[in-house]
């Protein structure tokens, strides 16, 4: 298996549990378009990588999807079994960087891959790790550049870099994105929900 080497991980804040209300209303429509691309696979199980507090992959469980999710930080990891707790779903977690997933234990018929990619120093070692683990589905997003940044700017955030959030290594256009995807996976519905793209694929 492809190594990568350890990623920065975690939200610089937890944007899911914003109270500005243009940042509440983005979140929602990003979790909406998720929402739809999951439940239109049929998949009956779900594994999110890189699943930050658990936000997402608690969302498919209340749904009814066999759940459990992975990250890098254990702290951020205890924090995803404290929410899963107190809503009382049976939701694993657990503290693993992608580059020591195995598909022999880890693989899903749907992977979620939410806010990771623009981390990793390697990338297309990150995107095979996806491919192997999708049995057969795949959503995965990233911030779509430059726009991105040109809203940090806009709230005046990150100034000093230009608008880029902390620990942003890799930056994709929308154009530029599907091309890298297309790489390892097949494409086969594409949402673009502000700032964000999103694409449902098919492990190829």
């Amino acid at each position: 298996m492809a190594t990568l080497p350890p990623a920065p991980g975690g939200n610089v804040y937890d944007k899911y549990g914003s109270r500005h209300p243009v940042e509440r209303r983005l979140v929602r429509g990003f979790c909406d378009e998720l929402e739809r691309l999951a439940i239109d696979t049929g998949a009956r199980d779900v594994h999110e990588v890189g699943c930050g507090e658990g936000e997402l992959v608690l969302r498919l469980a209340r749904r009814g999807l066999r759940a459990r999710g992975s990250d890098v930080s254990e702290s951020v990891i205890d924090e995803a079994r404290r929410r899963a707790a107190r809503a009382q779903l049976d939701v694993s977690f657990r503290a693993a960087p992608i580059e020591v997933l195995d598909p022999s234990e880890d693989a899903a018929e749907l992977i979620l891959c939410c806010e990771v990619m623009e981390h990793l120093d390697d990338p297309e070692a990150g995107l095979e790790i996806i491919a192997r683990l999708a049995r057969p589905w795949a959503i995965v997003s990233v911030p779509r550049e430059p726009l991105w940044r040109l809203l940090n700017l806009g709230r005046l955030k990150y100034l000093r870099e230009l608008g880029n959030t902390p620990g942003h290594l890799q930056h994709w256009s929308r154009g530029s994105f599907l091309r890298f995807l297309e790489r390892r996976l097949e494409i086969v519905a594409v949402r673009n929900p502000l700032p964000w793209t999103m694409a449902l694929c098919r492990g190829a």
